[in-house]
């Protein structure tokens, strides 16, 4: 997958939490990406088989009045995939702004 500041912003927020479930709105406020390119990079992630994906089960969240979300989750090779566009991205000048320590996990 081709490296861009959205795919790096979106691993950056993804990998926050590795073993959470991720919602797209929730990965938007994050990453600072808008919908319009989330959701494809989502779908292209999902088909190199980075995430896995589901929808939320509404009669335990107990919000039926609202369409379920679907919700995102890093795989094995999802996790390594993105530690790798995060560590090449730190290496890349283009990339310095977004990859700062005080970015990636909260370190000074």
């Amino acid at each position: 997958m081709r490296r861009t500041y959205a795919l790096v912003n979106v691993a950056i927020a993804l990998m926050v939490d590795p073993t959470g479930r991720h919602w797209g709105y929730e990965l938007s406020k994050l990453s600072g990406v808008r919908s319009g390119v989330m959701y494809p990079l989502l779908q292209r992630m999902l088909d190199e088989g980075w995430l896995a994906d589901g929808w939320e089960d509404q009669a335990q969240t107990g919000r039926a009045k609202r369409p379920p979300r679907r919700y995102y989750e890093l795989t094995d090779a999802g996790k390594l995939a993105l530690g790798a566009v995060i560590a090449e991205a730190r290496r890349d000048a283009r990339f310095a702004p977004l990859t700062a320590p005080r970015l990636i996990g909260g370190q000074a």
